[in-house]
């Protein structure tokens, strides 16, 4: 271990000396230099785990609804079919929407995100933090609310119509959610690194949730409407529980210490200061784009490796899941039992590549190696590129092009997916917690954005590489 002297501290980071021998391996960050309480104040602790508790189920409500809108699979093609008064042998009046849905919602959603993303960067210093996140969880709940109040409303007169408004609460919810999870995620960069881990290993839980509750409807068997109701419902519960959870949150001694106002830290020595930046140039003009706009250059430079790691993680993840991995069947899938045909994919790859996404994130609430600055990080980012042939060779149905089956047993894509989803989740929580806590603490939560950026990226690029890989299997 390195002495505290070998370091600089501003008010969040950690730096490195010019003359520090530390090696890179070695410079995993440690919440004791990383979040060294100022002189005079004494850090409070997190009593009974309240605000970690808090973050995790903030984690969980972010992307419940989202998982739960994608998850109701069942319930869109119900109501895009007009099966509320199906004539015998008619044909679906919305085959064409009815086909494409999916891809509808997809761009919907992407499109949304980036946008969203954008302008809550560009909102980091202009609207408070609290305004921004209590909006977009009263935006969510009413999407969600209007969605739930169509569950038991007849749509076969305007199936049309309905889809047009299921788009746009998609956009809408999925833009929503942007901004809350990335101003969240941008707020914990102050805080601690275990919440930033709590919030990112609560949206796994909520990822992990929505598969057992596929699960649980497949069993059942229960009327479409009946389970989409259930879901929604449950996404109602779980988003007001938020609101009441995030007003809760200031009147926590601990977290108040960290949120406690920012003053502008001390730059890197060697590095050159923007006029702007300088705490005894002159105070900006309220408004004005130097001070209502976080400066992008310099966290784009501190987070240059990091937000490759992003990128990369997530556009493995997102060439190969779901596009490639739920259409792997299971080679006894002629036997005709459950096990092979209504469960196999469920369960070997949606619930299992869940539950592995969530214990690859919350195991880095121990080990937090290897650090923001090795080489070894990018290396095994790299080595998941691995994985993709891997699935590809499994029992993947239909082919056209590659014929060769190389992994003939229904444990091939038990493991892959299980190591598809521990990578993931350990690596890409290591990498979005260590980014906000690279830069001064004033550029936390900007940072955090752009690390949702990243993010996005990454699934977007996957997303789109992965329809032109389907087409050469």
């Amino acid at each position: 271990m390195t002495s505290e002297d070998a370091f600089h501290h501003s008010a969040n980071s950690t730096y490195r000396t010019a003359s520090s021998s530390l090696p890179a391996d070695q410079e995993a960050l440690l919440e004791k230099l990383l979040d060294r309480p100022p002189p005079g104040l004494q850090r409070p602790k997190d009593h009974f785990n309240g605000t970690y508790i808090i973050f995790f189920s903030l984690g969980i409500g972010g992307l419940l609804p989202w998982n739960f809108f994608v998850t109701a699979k069942e319930y869109w093609v119900f109501k895009l079919r007009n099966c509320s008064s199906p004539a015998a042998g008619e044909e679906a009046a919305g085959s064409d929407i009815l086909n494409y849905f999916e891809s509808y919602l997809t761009v919907a959603s992407t499109v949304a995100s980036v946008l969203c993303l954008m302008a809550n960067f560009l909102l980091v210093n202009r609207v408070p933090i609290h305004i921004r996140v209590l909006a977009s969880l009263a935006i969510m709940l009413a999407i969600f609310l209007v969605m739930t109040a169509l569950v038991k409303v007849d749509t076969s007169s305007w199936t049309f119509g309905f889809f047009a408004v299921t788009i746009v609460c998609m956009a809408i919810l999925s833009g929503a959610s942007t901004i809350f999870n990335s101003s969240v995620f941008g707020m914990t960069g102050s805080f601690p690194m275990r919440n930033s881990q709590a919030l990112i290993s609560g949206g796994a839980m909520g990822g992990t949730i929505s598969a057992v509750a596929l699960l649980v409807d497949l069993a059942a068997a229960s009327d479409v409407t009946d389970s989409a109701l259930a879901f929604f419902l449950t996404a109602d519960v779980f988003l007001g529980l938020c609101v009441g959870l995030y007003m809760l949150l200031p009147r926590l001694e601990y977290a108040r210490f960290y949120l406690r106002p920012v003053w502008p830290s001390h730059m890197v020595s060697g590095e050159e200061q923007r006029p702007q930046d300088s705490p005894s140039a002159p105070a900006a003009a309220p408004g004005s784009s130097e001070s209502s706009i976080p400066p992008l250059r310099p966290i784009l430079k501190k987070t240059a490796s990091l937000g490759f790691c992003i990128i990369y993680l997530f556009f493995i993840t997102s060439l190969i899941f779901p596009a490639i991995s739920t259409n792997i069947e299971s080679v006894d899938k002629g036997s005709g039992s459950l096990w092979t045909t209504k469960f196999f994919v469920p369960l070997t790859i949606f619930l299992l590549f869940n539950f592995a996404d969530l214990c690859g994130r919350q195991g880095t609430a121990w080990i937090q190696v290897p650090g923001p600055r090795s080489k070894v990080l990018p290396g095994l980012v790299l080595l998941r590129t691995c994985l993709l042939p891997f699935f590809v060779f499994c029992n993947y149905q239909p082919r056209t092009h590659l014929r060769t089956v190389a992994f003939r047993s229904d444990l091939y894509p038990v493991l892959f997916t299980s190591l598809l989803g521990l990578s993931n989740g350990y690596l890409s929580t290591l990498a979005l917690m260590y980014g906000p806590k690279i830069v001064p603490r004033e550029l936390a939560e900007a940072t955090g954005v752009v690390m949702s950026f990243y993010m996005c990226l990454g699934l977007v690029l996957g997303s789109a590489c992965s329809a032109l890989l389907v087409h050469l299997i």
